[in-house]
């Protein structure tokens, strides 16, 4: 059977977390064993898409006084905010063809490890296009993707619990005026493991089911490993880097 690389490198920062994808990708090189990385935040975090601006999605006071890490991402989408959630990393070569080259089809793939993951915790779950995983109609995981030198990253959120209104205290919404209902709006569009099973999950419990779920998925093992020295130093390199205001102030 074969095997990919399975990373759980614990609850970090939001700049370390950025920086630890980006340096597994960069370094990725045909004939190395997927890796597939879960791992938290600590403390609770904003990341934003790459193409977006920092000042107009964050309050940014707000999150100084709630000690939160905003960081910009490599990937696009919109801003998320990361608390009470497993989140991991999917790397692969483009040929390893492990996943198609259609960015659809690859979404639907590599998320199938996250349905049939919460398929393992009794959660009936379903991929639905671009990249969102939803359960009774309801968001419960957002993914993102972007491709460099034929490597594929792609990373997403599963929610074990969820604070809209904290979150809106930190997002910033287009008109002040209705954010009301965009809070109720977003209560009644997404939904966590907590709210769809009435239980609290342990961080270990979740990532063992969605271990299964890629295993599955892939048909393949996933044997524990670390990161190696030449990834470490990387990251460290790129940590200086996503904790910049240049970094994050670019747009």
């Amino acid at each position: 059977m074969s095997e990919f690389r399975l990373l759980e490198t614990g609850f970090q920062d939001g700049y370390t977390n950025m920086a630890i994808d980006e340096a597994v990708v960069n370094l990725h090189k045909k004939g190395d064993k997927p890796t597939i990385r879960f791992y938290g935040w600590k403390p609770h975090a904003v990341s934003i898409g790459y193409f977006q601006g920092i000042e107009e999605e964050v309050d940014l006071a707000k999150a100084k006084e709630l000690d939160t890490d905003v960081v910009r991402r490599i990937t696009g989408g919109g801003a998320v905010f990361h608390e009470r959630e497993l989140t991991y990393s999917f790397v692969c070569t483009e040929e390893s063809n492990l996943v198609s080259k259609k960015i659809l089809d690859s979404y639907k793939m590599i998320c199938g490890g996250i349905v049939k993951g919460l398929d393992e915790l009794e959660v009936k779950a379903s991929f639905v296009p671009l990249n969102d995983i939803i359960v009774n109609d309801r968001k419960i995981s957002g993914n993102a993707q972007t491709r460099r030198e034929r490597k594929v990253l792609q990373h997403g959120t599963l929610l074990l619990g969820l604070s809209v209104d904290k979150m809106f205290s930190l997002l910033k919404v287009p008109d002040e005026k209705m954010k009301g209902k965009i809070i109720e709006s977003v209560k009644q569009r997404v939904t966590s493991l907590e709210q769809e099973t009435g239980r609290e999950y342990s961080f270990k419990d979740v990532s063992e089911a969605m271990q299964k779920g890629f295993e599955k998925e892939f048909g393949v093992e996933l044997v524990e490993g670390e990161l190696n020295e030449e990834e470490k130093a990387l990251a460290e390199e790129l940590r200086e880097k996503f904790s910049s205001k240049e970094w994050n102030f670019k747009r």
